[in-house]
């Protein structure tokens, strides 16, 4: 998949947004920062970097098997270590695994539900 495509999957999840907080939208080589409506935190940026990647959120026992399994999975580009990993998308990685990094992420990042 390419970068649009990576993108559009994203938004199809719920309550979710496109952004560019660092670069121009027209870039193509722009970080795009995928967020939550509900708490504006982000879940997925897709970046150029070597080739085209994507930061995401892990629980850091899942981070740490992820890079040992797969070369395409390193520790989070200018992100917290522990809990992020980068996903090289045209590594070894499958397209399935990155979906589920995706929805692991979002997950990780949706907003609190309202206590009763």
């Amino acid at each position: 998949m390419n970068r649009r495509e990576w993108i559009d999957y994203c938004l199809t999840l719920p309550d979710v947004y496109e952004d560019y907080p660092f670069d121009d939208p027209n870039d193509p080589h722009a970080w795009a920062v995928m967020r939550h409506t509900g708490n504006r935190k982000s879940f997925a940026l897709i970046f150029e970097r070597n080739g085209l990647c994507l930061n995401v959120k892990c629980d850091p026992l899942r981070a740490d098997f992820l890079r040992g399994y797969y070369k395409g999975v390193t520790p989070g580009y200018h992100m917290n270590k522990r809990h992020w990993n980068t996903v090289q998308l045209n590594a070894d990685v499958p397209d399935e695994e990155v979906r589920d990094l995706i929805a692991h992420s979002y997950e990780l990042t949706r907003p609190n539900k309202p206590r009763k």
